[in-house]
């Protein structure tokens, strides 16, 4: 079979190289992949350049956390899934419901766990979900990161979005994008912000009620809270240091921060604007199986069709990898099988 290999020490994208591998077999517990399409997160950006947790990468992996396909084969013992299954592997591949703990286990696509970009994966049955029955294979491999974090962030934590709720998404990256399509199907009011007034009409037409260009805009957090009557109860926070000190601004009493990204490292991180509102910072790191599997059944439910930006061939990941860093980016790539 043909996968895609980051080489040990991986700094660029240079040491992305196809390689020819032996097929997997399934193992007992252990389900065999046919893997018909995966997508890219920032995750796998830091990874490939070597800046993810603990640095470079100390030995060669398949890289990808998302990817989608059918189930080939079955090993002994498999009870839970049968030859023909749509499937999704789940990020971490032992966190299976509750809270963040520290048994999650292995993250796909970084050391120690080999991610799905491959035409065959083997997973245990116990770190896939089958996949919502209205997406395809390319729609429903934008879920296991971006959407399962939205999710999270949104339905999981302690002040669930629902109708009359109000929520800020940061830029139109996959999980920002993912997150309004989810508060809109909820009946939230949701405020979008971009540096480009072209991706913040398109945002509009997904159901954002608001846009605010950050760029000709310095104060969007104080524009977000006046648009929102006060301040909005959630803020999907992506952006990372540089923009805390304005979701801050623009959180409501008693809203909720949930912080995801680190698009940015340098600004004003000091929690004590949220002291007064009585607001809340929540930490999401994608999420769990249990949280995967609600999502899909929302998005079945609701007829949410993930954005998809580009679709590329599997003989051009390198490109699709590019395209994702660009500053083009609206909403997902997918690299298709």
């Amino acid at each position: 079979m043909l996968a895609y290999r980051l080489g040990k020490g991986a700094a660029s994208l240079d040491a992305l190289k196809l390689v020819e591998l032996d097929r997997p077999e399934p193992k007992p517990g252990e389900v065999l992949v046919r893997v018909r399409a995966c997508s890219l997160n920032y995750r796998d950006q830091m990874v490939a350049q070597g800046h993810y947790f603990g640095g470079p990468i100390e030995t060669d992996i398949i890289p990808l956390s998302d990817g989608a396909g059918t189930v080939e084969a079955i090993g002994e013992g498999v009870t839970r899934f049968a030859v023909g299954d749509r499937v999704a592997g789940i990020f971490f591949q032992n966190w299976f419901e509750g809270p963040p703990n520290p048994a999650a286990g292995p993250a796909l696509g970084a050391p120690p766990a080999s991610g799905m970009l491959a035409q065959y994966v083997t997973l245990p049955e116990t770190g896939l979900v089958r996949l919502a029955a209205s997406l395809s294979f390319e729609e429903a491999a934008t879920l296991p990161c971006a959407g399962v974090t939205a999710w999270n962030a949104l339905a999981e934590g302690p002040h669930p979005v629902r109708p009359g709720s109000s929520v800020l998404v940061l830029g139109t990256g996959g999980v920002s994008l993912l997150a309004l399509q989810i508060a809109h199907a909820a009946g939230a009011t949701v405020i979008a912000t971009s540096s480009s007034d072209e991706k913040l009409e398109r945002a509009r037409a997904l159901g954002a009620a608001h846009g605010v260009n950050y760029r000709t805009d310095p104060n969007w957090g104080a524009t977000v809270a006046r648009l929102s009557g006060g301040g909005v109860s959630h803020v999907i926070e992506v952006g990372g240091a540089g923009t805390l000190a304005q979701s801050m601004q623009a959180v409501g009493f008693g809203g909720e921060i949930s912080l995801i990204g680190v698009l940015t490292r340098e600004g004003e991180t000091g929690p004590h604007p949220l002291m007064v509102k009585g607001a809340s910072l929540r930490g999401i790191f994608v999420g769990s199986r249990g949280m995967a599997e609600r999502l899909n059944a929302a998005v079945d439910a609701t007829g949410i069709k993930p954005v998809i930006d580009k679709v590329f061939p599997f003989e051009a990941a390198a490109e699709a990898y590019r395209y994702q860093s660009s500053a083009a980016l609206f909403g997902k790539v997918v690299i298709s099988l």
